[in-house]
C-alpha cells in the first residue's frame, strides 16, 4: 500500500478547523468563568466524539478505509492513553487546591500547549523514522519497556512533587501563595508575581511532555503517516477537557486501567519490533492494521468490563493512574 499524499490545503484546511475549535472553546470557558456541570461535560463530550469520528469517515471515504482504519486505532490508542492522563489531572487539581471555576480554563491551556508540543514531537518522530528504520526498533523496545514499569507500578499514582520542572519554577520564580481569580501573573505588596494557577499549568503542560514519549511511538506502531497520527492526537486531546469534567467521578472505578494500558503499549512494542525485523527479512511476518485495531478494541473493552466487575465485588478498590517509577516517600524528620 502506498503512503497517503496529503496536499497542503488538506494539511492547513485540517490544522485551520482545530484552531477554530480551540478558540472557540477558549472563548466560551473565559467569557465565564463557572464549575462545568455534568450536562454541560456530556454535550461537549459528545460533540468532540462525533467531530472524530465524522473525520475518520471523512477520511476513510475520500482516502480508503485502510487510511481510515489507521486513523480509528489511532485514536482509540490516544483516547485510551488520555483517559490515564485524567488521572494526572485529577492529582494537579487536588494538590494545588484548584478552585472549580478555573479549572476548565487551566485544562483549555494546558491542552493547547500540549498539541503544540505533541505537533513538535510527530514532526521528529516522522523524521526519524523517514531516515533510520531501526527507529522502528528504538520505538518497540521503548514501548516495551514502559509497559513492564507501567504494568510493575500499576498500583501507584505519580507524584507532583517528583516533577522537576514544577520544583523549579517554585525555586526560581516569585509566586503568590494565593489564587487571584483567573489570573496568571497578579501584584502582591507592589510586585508582580505568578499564581498558583502558573504551576497548575506548568504541571499539566510538563506533564504531557511524558506522556507524549509514549503516546506518540506508540501511534506510530499502527500509522507510519503523520498526517493521521497529528489527527488522532489533536482529536483525542481536543476532547480532553470536556471528557475530565464527565467521568472525574467515575475515574475511581476504572482499576484495571494501567493493566489494560500496559498491555496495549505492550502489543504496539511487539508490532513495531515486528515491522523492523520485516524491513531486514521479508519471511518475518508484521501485524495487520485490521488485527491491531481489533486487539486494541478488545483489551480495552475487557479493561473496563473487569473493573466494574471488580468494582462490583469490592466497592472499595479504586483505581491508580500508574507510575514510570517508584515514588519513594521522603523520611519524616
Amino acid at each position: 500500500m502506498g503512503s497517503l499524499n496529503v496536499t497542503a490545503a488538506a494539511w492547513a484546511a485540517t490544522v485551520a478547523a482545530i484552531v477554530l475549535l480551540l478558540v472557540v472553546d477558549l472563548a466560551i470557558s473565559g467569557r465565564r468563568p463557572h464549575a462545568v456541570r455534568f450536562r454541560e461535560a456530556a454535550a461537549w463530550s459528545t460533540f468532540y466524539v462525533a467531530a472524530a469520528l465524522a473525520f475518520g469517515v471523512v477520511l476513510g471515504l475520500m482516502a480508503g478505509w485502510d487510511f481510515g482504519a489507521q486513523y480509528f486505532a489511532g485514536y482509540a490508542v490516544e483516547k485510551s492513553l488520555s483517559v490515564d492522563n485524567l488521572f494526572v489531572f485529577v492529582i494537579i487539581m487536588s494538590s494545588f487546591a484548584v478552585p472549580a471555576e478555573h479549572q476548565k480554563k487551566a485544562l483549555t491551556i494546558g491542552i493547547v500547549a500540549a498539541l503544540v508540543l505533541r505537533a513538535l514531537f510527530i514532526v521528529l518522530g516522522s523524521a526519524l523514522l523517514n531516515a533510520f528504520s531501526v527507529m522502528f526498533l528504538v520505538f518497540g523496545l521503548l514501548l516495551l519497556a514502559t509497559a513492564v514499569q507501567l504494568y510493575r507500578h500499576r498500583d501507584e499514582d505519580p507524584s507532583i512533587e517528583d516533577n522537576v520542572v514544577v520544583a523549579a519554577a517554585r525555586r526560581l520564580l516569585p509566586l503568590s501563595r494565593h489564587y487571584d481569580g483567573g489570573r496568571v501573573v497578579t501584584r502582591v505588596d507592589g510586585r508582580r508575581v505568578l499564581t498558583p494557577l502558573f504551576l497548575v499549568l506548568l504541571a499539566i503542560g510538563s506533564t504531557d511532555v511524558v506522556f507524549a514519549l509514549d503516546s506518540i511511538p506508540a501511534v506510530f506502531g499502527v500509522t507510519r503517516e503523520a498526517y493521521i497520527v497529528f489527527a488522532a492526537n489533536a482529536f483525542a486531546l481536543l476532547g480532553l477537557r470536556a471528557l475530565y469534567f464527565l467521568v472525574t467521578g467515575l475515574l475511581a472505578r476504572l482499576v484495571y486501567l494501567s493493566t489494560g494500558l500496559a498491555v496495549v503499549l505492550a502489543f504496539i512494542g511487539v508490532k513495531l519490533v515486528l515491522h523492523y525485523l520485516h524491513t531486514q527479512n521479508e519471511s518475518i511476518p508484521e501485524i495487520s492494521i485490521g488485527l491491531s485495531l481489533a486487539v486494541i478494541g478488545v483489551v480495552l473493552a475487557v479493561t473496563v468490563v473487569a473493573s466494574i466487575m471488580r468494582t462490583r465485588r469490592d466497592p472499595s478498590a479504586r483505581a491508580h493512574a500508574g507510575a514510570l517509577r517508584e515514588h519513594r516517600e521522603e523520611p519524616a524528620p
